[in-house]
């Protein structure tokens, strides 16, 4: 018999074969603008590429199977500052995105390429602000690595349990002001940080790989 662990990345392997949730499961953890409306994210012919990795790795408390290292961004970087992001960053020059993921990681916080088995990636996303088009992989290590924080980009590392991202009660909405728009959007509220944006969009895709019906709360 299969530990729960190797139950789950069993059925992400199996999943990531079939037709991927894509800009469907997107779409529930987009801003929208207040009013109601998704906010446009047709993609632009001169968009940059960029890479990230959903990094799945066991925890020291069986009851919660996996985790995933999320990072805060040091806030004096050019894009995306003092958010919360998946290790990732933009595809060099002849580069794979995979490679580029993989590479980022250890970059960021230390993991070796050679340590991380890709399972697959999950759809592109066009993220508005840095004109990005970013894509995710997961990608699953043995153990718990040994995180080597970048000190010129991250600030801080977050160890989010999947059991704690996928809690109903974790799901939230938010309200703020960008550029001069008065925004609503759904966030995964861990301890005092919000996880959303391109960040909770990437997350909203990846979990409705194992719940069809993975959806934040319906906004008030």
């Amino acid at each position: 018999m299969r530990s729960p662990e190797a139950e789950l990345i069993a059925r992400l392997d199996a999943r990531l074969k079939q037709p991927l949730p894509g800009e469907t499961a997107q779409a529930r953890f987009s801003p929208r603008l207040a009013r109601g409306s998704a906010m446009s994210r047709a993609v632009p012919s001169d968009a940059r590429r960029a890479a990230a990795l959903i990094l799945l790795y066991p925890t020291d408390d069986s009851t919660t199977s996996y985790s995933l290292p999320l990072t805060v961004r040091r806030a004096d970087l050019p894009d995306h500052a003092g958010q919360i992001s998946l290790p990732g960053g933009r595809i060099d020059v002849g580069e794979t995105a995979e490679a580029a993921a993989l590479r980022e990681a250890a970059e960021e916080i230390g993991v070796m390429p050679e340590d991380v088995r890709i399972l697959g990636a999950l759809t592109p996303l066009y993220v508005l602000v840095s004109r990005f088009v970013v894509t995710p992989f997961i990608g699953v290590v043995s153990q718990r690595p040994d995180f080597q924080l970048a000190e010129r980009e991250v600030a801080e590392l977050i160890e989010a349990p999947l059991h704690q991202l996928s809690d109903p009660s974790t799901l939230q909405w938010g309200h703020r002001t960008r550029e001069g728009y008065l925004l609503d959007y759904p966030y995964f509220r861990l301890g005092d940080h919000e996880v959303w944006g391109a960040t909770a969009m990437i997350l909203g895709e990846f979990f409705s790989l194992l719940d069809d019906g993975f959806a934040p709360p319906a906004q008030q």
